[in-house]
């Protein structure tokens, strides 16, 4: 059985760190590197990064960048935002990403899936999938960092990418984000229960506990994590350790 993991996400805009509430209200968290290498320290599992802008400016990943901090990073890293062709990956993968991650791609050019997956492997294509669920409503996908609506519901999407090769899903709610409620366990578990591929939940966490209660009862494999790391003093570590006391297999 795998072991579970900690996965802070840094969400990058407009030459820093940033991250907000419901993909929006952007507030400065700080310095890029700075975080990697706090990151190094506190014996985290894997770092997710996500140029949040990029495809809405239309523009490809900031590969200069992505090779400048992936030098001082000591754990898998994978990079999103403005991927759109294997070429793109490629360079990512060459200038010391681990995996890369879809999103708007995984629904206007799916076949991408395929390519990464029939190039590089499945462990390197991680598909992530935003959404909003209405209370009340049905779930939708939504693109373009949460500006554009899909139609499509997470089940039937996440679903589809696995059995074009996605390695991973990285699960996001939207309303969720940035509030510290707690992750969406029935989206999470609905998602889990479909596809045979380790599922991060990511969206809501407040504490070390809704983490315990989406790895046991939304059947996640992993979580994702931000605002809980840089505004309250809870780290990864002390997660790992809290997990660790509840019966969950985790790296320490």
């Amino acid at each position: 059985m795998l072991k579970i993991r900690v996965m802070p996400t840094m969400l990058y805009k407009d030459y820093g760190l940033v991250k907000g509430k419901g993909f929006d209200s952007w507030r400065r968290t700080g310095s890029l590197m700075q975080t990697v290498k706090v990151y190094n320290m506190r014996e985290v599992d894997e770092l997710v990064f996500v140029d949040i802008a990029a495809t809405q400016e239309g523009r490809e990943p900031d590969y200069a960048l992505v090779d400048d901090f992936a030098d001082d990073c000591f754990m898998p890293l994978t990079v999103g935002g403005g991927v759109r062709t294997l070429d793109q990956v490629g360079r990512l993968l060459a200038v010391g990403a681990d995996k890369v991650a879809i999103n708007t791609a995984a629904v206007e050019t799916p076949g991408l899936i395929d390519q990464i997956a029939k190039r590089y492997g499945a462990q390197c294509c991680v598909v992530s999938i935003d959404y909003r669920r209405p209370k009340g409503g049905k779930a939708e996908v939504f693109t373009a960092s949460g500006s554009k609506a899909t139609g499509l519901d997470p089940v039937s999407l996440a679903k589809q990418c696995a059995a074009r090769g996605a390695g991973e899903i990285l699960l996001t709610s939207i309303e969720r984000d940035g509030n510290f409620e707690g992750y969406d366990l029935e989206t999470t578990r609905a998602v889990a229960d479909a596809v045979k591929v380790p599922v991060i939940a990511s969206g809501g966490c407040g504490n070390y506990e809704h983490m315990a209660e989406v790895l046991s009862k939304g059947g996640a494999s992993a979580v994702a994590a931000a605002s809980i790391f840089h505004f309250t003093e809870q780290t990864p570590l002390e997660a790992k350790k809290y997990l660790a006391a509840k019966g969950f297999r985790v790296r320490l």
